[in-house]
């Protein structure tokens, strides 16, 4: 079964994406924030990350700057879920390498097939 890390500040859109998930089959973990995050990357196997960028404590820019560091999730999939519109955090997340960019609102449909596709 694939393992999802899903981090999200707001409550509501991480229900949302957890249900989705979850009904595809997927072990969903789920923090409020990046740093809350981090204990899902101590060396146990993680497939995909799904992150917003905006949360409080630590953004998912820097999560993901945390992650890649790291040998084991140097080469995971990363899905950026965000409403950020500003070019430069836009362009901070590429550079730590994320796999895709959802902006919010999402469709559940495509949602799922950039999920499947993360995952082959």
């Amino acid at each position: 079964m694939k393992r999802i890390v899903i981090v999200e500040d707001f409550n509501t859109s991480r229900q949302i994406i957890k249900k989705t998930l979850e009904k595809k089959g997927y072990k969903v973990e789920e923090a409020s924030d990046g740093r809350e995050a981090l204990k899902f990357f101590d060396g146990s196997p993680v497939d995909l990350l799904i992150t917003d960028y905006n949360m409080p404590n630590m953004d998912g820019a820097a999560l993901i700057e945390y992650v890649r560091a790291k040998n084991e999730y140097k080469y995971i999939p990363i899905l950026m879920l965000s409403t950020e519109t500003n070019i430069s955090k836009q362009n901070r997340a590429r550079d730590a390498k994320i796999t895709a960019w959802i902006r919010k609102p999402f469709a559940v449909d495509e949602f799922t097939k950039i999920i499947e596709k993360a995952l082959r």
